[in-house]
């Protein structure tokens, strides 16, 4: 029985056992539970097939998208100081900045590039929640202040994508202060007459809010995206009563006025440069292109 048991049935159970699949290849919907192939989702812009629901995407991702040919060029943001409280709570403040960088393959919460988008040159930021909710500090600020002077340098519309829990606690006052540095960067491509168009993304919340992410010449949303100081959670104990249906939701925000559009993430880009076209007094853009005609073939010499 040794030999059956120790030898024949294992082999047997190897044969027929199932096989491990990689825990990457899927993802679940958190609106309606539907498990998604990683292909097919990021082909579809981290968009549900099933539901619609607009999942978060990485602002990499979302500029490899939203760029002619994904190709941008990332723009330079100044190194703020690393830990200027010698904050610790629960972990050190250093410990979780390297915990966001390895999670996201990531220096910070924001890119910023400049590129073309239908043969329109701009210059966009992007918010990454994946990284410590995407809270703004210093970097972000810096982020901000870059990506408006590159605008202004070059003269090119701003595009920001938005997406925050608000300010970050390991930097305390210093991470409140970016509200206004930030809001004299917007100010300064307002007076130079340039566009700066924000898109909010789910979620954007708190001293991002309140300062950069609603100053735009234009406001778009993406849909169901949560857009508050406060969230719903918060008021309602606050108040103590129960809060509109999808109160604080950018369809909520766009009838109330707050929002100049909510678009979907696979129409974001034509509206874009059809509204960046729009405020720089540009022709439409090109969709495509015709072949330059080949030459004509020279006339024959004429014999005298």
């Amino acid at each position: 029985m040794n030999w059956i048991t120790n030898y024949v049935r294992p082999k047997i159970n190897s044969l027929f056992s199932r096989r491990e699949v990689p825990e990457n290849l899927w993802t679940k919907c958190t609106e309606c539970g539907t498990m998604l192939f990683h292909r097919e989702l990021a082909d579809n812009l981290n968009v549900c097939t099933n539901c619609d629901h607009h999942m978060a995407i990485t602002p990499r991702a979302r500029f490899a998208a939203l760029f002619d040919g994904g190709v941008f060029t990332e723009v330079k943001v100044p190194e703020p100081l690393a830990d200027p409280l010698q904050f610790k709570d629960q972990k050190k403040y250093p410990e979780r900045m390297k915990a966001a960088q390895k999670a996201t393959g990531e220096k910070e919460a924001m890119l910023v590039a400049e590129g073309e988008v239908l043969r329109t040159p701009i210059v966009a930021a992007a918010q990454d929640f994946a990284f410590m909710g995407g809270s703004m500090g210093m970097y972000v600020g810096n982020a901000v202040i870059a990506a408006a002077q590159r605008a202004l340098e070059l003269k090119r519309p701003l595009v920001l994508f938005s997406a925050a829990g608000g300010a970050r606690m390991q930097e305390g006052i210093l991470s409140l202060m970016q509200m206004p540095r930030t809001t004299v960067a917007v100010q300064m491509l307002k007076e130079a007459g340039l566009p700066y168009v924000v898109v909010l993304t789910h979620p954007t919340t708190g001293g991002v809010t309140a300062s950069y992410a609603m100053l735009g010449d234009v406001q778009i949303a993406e849909p169901n995206a949560l857009i508050c100081f406060a969230g719903p959670r918060v008021i309602e104990q606050t108040i103590r009563e129960k809060l509109p249906e999808g109160f604080q939701r950018a369809e909520y925000l766009l009838d109330h006025g707050m929002l100049d559009r909510v678009t979907h993430r696979k129409a974001l880009r034509d509206e874009l440069v059809t509204i960046l076209r729009l405020l720089t007094g540009q022709p439409p853009a090109i969709r495509g292109e015709l072949a330059q005609p080949a030459p004509e073939p020279a006339a024959p010499a004429e014999s005298a």
